[in-house]
């Protein structure tokens, strides 16, 4: 819930920045300028006092003015623009976390309630299990599959579940795309390894020779 809220703070914050973004934009587009600040003038610089103090100030135009005024606001816009940008990269990645966070605790939710089905037996980690419902509403796991039973399945089928050695639970559909992912990469570190024994071995024939 915290999340949720700061979220929806930083999106409020980058909405009004990207407004004010678009609205100095409008702003230099039309000549709306903001107050140029300058330098106060000392009479007595570096406690010498000055016969003529507007002798040695260089005497602003108004096209000068104008210059500085534009910067200025050249420079709201980069800042405001900058700040803007920065804010909406914190909030979606807040929000990955967030959603991040919510299938973590459905997971946890499911894993918790696959460990108090109905069991007539010690389950094994490494082994798939299939879930089924009775008429009566109970759950039970089985080590019989769906295609085992065949026509003859008693029962409804609600899914097939591996029990990892950490206690969680995979799905028997994310099992095939995880395998071939792991076997892809275990694959890459075989041939990865191989390259560099044929590089090693080079060096030495080299260094022999």
């Amino acid at each position: 819930m915290l999340a949720v809220i700061i979220i929806n703070n930083i999106y409020i914050i980058w909405s009004t920045m990207k407004r004010r973004v678009l609205n100095t934009n409008n702003n230099i587009k039309g000549e709306m300028l903001p107050e140029v600040v300058l330098v106060e003038r000392s009479e007595v610089p570096l406690g010498q006092q000055l016969l003529n103090s507007y002798a040695v100030h260089k005497t602003s135009s108004s096209t000068d003015l104008l210059e500085l005024a534009r910067e200025i606001q050249k420079a709201d816009s980069f800042v405001q623009a900058t700040t803007c940008n920065k804010l909406k990269v914190i909030a979606d990645q807040m929000m990955f976390l967030k959603q991040q966070a919510e299938s973590v605790l459905l997971e946890a939710k499911r894993d918790d309630h696959l460990h108090h089905v109905a069991c007539n037996f010690q389950k094994v980690p490494g082994k798939i299990y299939h879930l089924y419902k009775r008429s009566s509403g109970q759950q039970f796991f089985s080590i019989i599959s769906p295609e085992e039973w065949g026509a003859s399945l008693p029962h409804e089928h609600i899914g097939s579940y591996r029990l990892e050695h950490d206690m969680s639970w995979t799905p028997e559909e994310k099992l095939n795309s995880t395998e071939r992912r792991d076997n892809i990469l275990l694959l890459k570190q075989v041939l990865q390894l191989e390259n560099n024994g044929s590089k090693v071995s080079d060096t030495e024939y080299m260094m022999i020779e």
